[in-house]
């Protein structure tokens, strides 16, 4: 390739990433993998190493991130949060290696830490006066999106520091989600119409940067720190120590699975021992860090306006493959949401054999611009089946067949319909078998009724021999309705009654999140037992009752009152106190005048934390909130309390010290 030539590939390639970069940090949009970005980025490496002229300052190479969105306050960092040169192989780590060596003037094997490469979101959080004052995104790097009252809602960030922290702390961390909660959070959406997300690294920023925090705080993000930028920090020799005093500092970091190694050998072990326990972790990684552990020793090697030179990551293979689609079914759930499931020609996945991907709905059939008989790339990014990412058109032999829209449900052959404002299509049958089955799968699910040994392959049964047509008809089962199943013998007839039975006092918020009400899952349902306390209650609440409760939305109060007006609705509950089913009600605000109150905190605690403040107002039924509004019933004031304390002075809130709210949950809101 001659130098005309490479400036055309470099330009091309420049124009790729940037645009590629766009979609991934700023819209949350991928069109490729992140294999595929990967792959870009170190073609256009190789090109400007092989003709340095090429260099320029708006190179992808010279970039971190992407853009800030515009709609939120700009934040310029102190100091750059920088990304980071990526390896891929044994080899390139001891190249890694040998350039750390020569760098250092050593022969001696180096100190190294090794961290998981969470698929997160980069965020700085800046405390000043061990108060949190700034929460951002890393942005381009420079500057990045002040979100600051988004960060407040995750419960695993201190708004306070205690004593020992420093004055100023700059605290880089990772947030992101677990992927149980992520699929259950899809599964949620996918249910109440609304877009899914394509995984969960997707799913954090996308609830990071929502204009109303109320959002934020619906959405199960978690967060882990791992490195300081500006700070007042104490005299610290290593990378580790420095971990080990953000924990003392009441900041979450991830030593249990992080480790100090030395040498390159032992840089390979830790990664292909993660790399074997990949899919075992509760949270998605795509690789391992490598840093050096002393810190004087980083600061001797210094960095590129890109990146550190005395850390890299080591990226994992892609968890893809290629496969054909051979057809695209229906899937009904229970709120009669239709969703199209791509059957596969089986294929191995990161050890397992699929046949199914995830097609999510029929927008994303045509982003794609999927047809049956399509070759395509799976991958699987933390959900149980995997998801089609790209369609290989070039592939393509003129047999494909085009993915019809439903319009009768495949299941009952009920009409479908497409509501406004929602991406799936509903089965309109009020009888739809498949809805019955979603249904009762959901109400006996672990975090429902939690009816162990009710399992799909019973509930199939149950609905074969018609001996249910609600979750009412549970309660009513006998063990000779038992006996027709196939291979039910006595013991395992006596202990599904026994837990159906079992079933019948469960707590309030369990039994609400069960009945399946849209937009209500379970953090949502514990919110609203914790609230009115009983399921007579809630029953009987208007919605303008249900707006006034913290984290209660227009929609979702909308659809609890339209799930209690429902007469069909009202027959089940009537049945299921018939047959006995009375849900435990919430103890937290039994005898307590707290339920239903709004606390903020303000100032450095010394008794507890800010996070151990809030759980028992919140097991008293009351809220903890981060900002002072007229709706605050209480501001409690800790030391050197700031801005809070004086706007709760001006709207007349009354302001408690510790000790008076330590006495007012002692006495459960009764009196001072």
């Amino acid at each position: 390739m001659n130098k005309n030539q490479a400036a055309k590939h470099h330009q091309e390639l420049c124009r790729l990433l940037n645009y590629h970069s766009h979609r991934y940090y700023v819209l949350d949009q991928p069109e490729i993998s992140d294999a595929e970005y990967d792959r870009l980025f170190r073609e256009l490496l190789e090109i400007e190493k092989a003709v340095p002229e090429l260099i320029s300052l708006d190179s992808p190479s010279q970039r971190v991130g992407g853009e800030p969105l515009g709609r939120f306050e700009p934040v310029r960092h102190s100091e750059p949060m920088l990304s980071l040169d990526n390896v891929f192989s044994e080899q390139e780590i001891a190249d890694f290696d040998k350039r750390v060596k020569r760098a250092l003037k050593t022969e001696e094997e180096i100190d190294y830490f090794c961290e998981l490469k969470l698929d997160g979101v980069a965020v700085e959080l800046v405390f000043r006066d061990r108060v949190l004052a700034v929460g951002s995104t890393r942005g381009d790097g420079i500057t990045g999106e002040k979100i600051t009252e988004n960060l407040r809602t995750i419960h695993q960030i201190p708004l306070t520091l205690p004593e020992s922290a420093p004055g100023l702390l700059e605290v880089r961390g990772e947030v992101y989600m677990d992927i149980q909660d992520f699929r259950a959070m899809n599964e949620e959406r996918e249910n109440n119409g609304e877009p899914v997300f394509a995984n969960p690294r997707n799913a954090a920023a996308g609830s990071l940067r929502q204009l109303d925090p109320k959002v934020t705080a619906a959405r199960p993000l978690r967060i882990f720190c791992y490195g300081i930028g500006l700070a007042n920090e104490p005299e610290t020799a290593t990378h580790q120590q420095r971990l080990e005093n953000l924990q003392q500092w009441g900041l979450r970091v991830n030593l249990d699975n992080n480790r100090r190694v030395t040498g390159a050998e032992e840089v390979i072990d830790f990664y292909r021992e993660i790399l074997e326990k990949r899919d075992s972790l509760p949270y998605e990684i795509d690789g391992v860090v490598i840093k050096l552990n002393n810190l004087a020793q980083q600061q001797e090697m210094g960095a590129t306006s890109r990146a550190p030179r005395w850390a890299t990551a080591w990226k994992f293979p892609p968890r893809q493959t290629e496969t054909v689609v051979e057809d695209v079914r229906l899937q009904v759930g229970r709120t009669g949401a239709i969703t199209p499931v791509a059957s596969l020609r089986p294929v191995k996945l990161s050890g397992v054999m699929v046949s199914n991907a995830s097609l999510h709905n029929w927008d994303e059939i045509k982003r794609l611009g999927l047809k049956i008989r399509d070759t395509v790339i799976i991958e699987r990014a933390g959900d149980v089946i995997p998801h089609v990412v790209k369609v290989l058109k070039e592939k393509r032999t003129g047999k494909e067949q085009d993915v019809s829209f439903p319009k009768f449900c495949p299941v009952c052959g009920n009409p479908v319909a497409r509501l406004e404002g929602e991406v799936v299509p509903r089965c309109q049958g009020l009888d739809c078998p498949a809805q019955l089955r979603e249904s009762l799968k959901h109400f006996a699910s672990r975090t429902a009724m939690d009816i162990d040994g009710l399992g799909e392959r019973y509930i199939d049964q149950l609905l074969k021999l018609n001996l249910v047509t609600s979750v009412a008809d549970l309660f009513r089962l006998t063990k000779e309705d038992l006996f027709s199943f196939e291979r039910m013998g006595e013991k395992l007839a006596d202990n599904l009654l026994a837990a159906i039975a079992a079933s019948k006092h469960r707590s309030l918020d369990r039994f609400i999140f069960a009945l399946g009400i849209r937009h209500v899952g379970a953090h949502l349902a514990k919110v609203l037992a914790n609230y009115f306390g009983s399921l007579q209650a809630m029953e009987k609440a208007s919605r303008d009752k249900l707006v006034a409760i913290h984290e209660i939305g227009d929609q979702v109060a909308d659809s609890v009152v339209r799930f209690f007006e429902s007469p069909h609705n009202r027959k089940i509950l009537k049945q299921l106190e018939e047959a006995g089913v009375v849900p435990e009600p919430a103890e937290t605000v039994k005898g307590s005048t707290l339920a239903g109150k709004t606390f903020v905190f303000t100032g450095a605690l010394t008794r507890f934390t800010r996070q151990e403040a809030e759980k028992m107002v919140e097991e008293q039924g009351g809220k903890a909130a981060s900002s002072v509004s007229q709706k605050t019933d209480y501001v409690v004031a800790g030391e050197a309390a700031g801005s809070k304390y004086q706007k709760a002075v001006d709207l007349g809130v009354t302001i408690l010290s510790e000790d008076e709210f330590f006495r007012l949950l002692e006495n459960r809101g009764e009196h001072l």
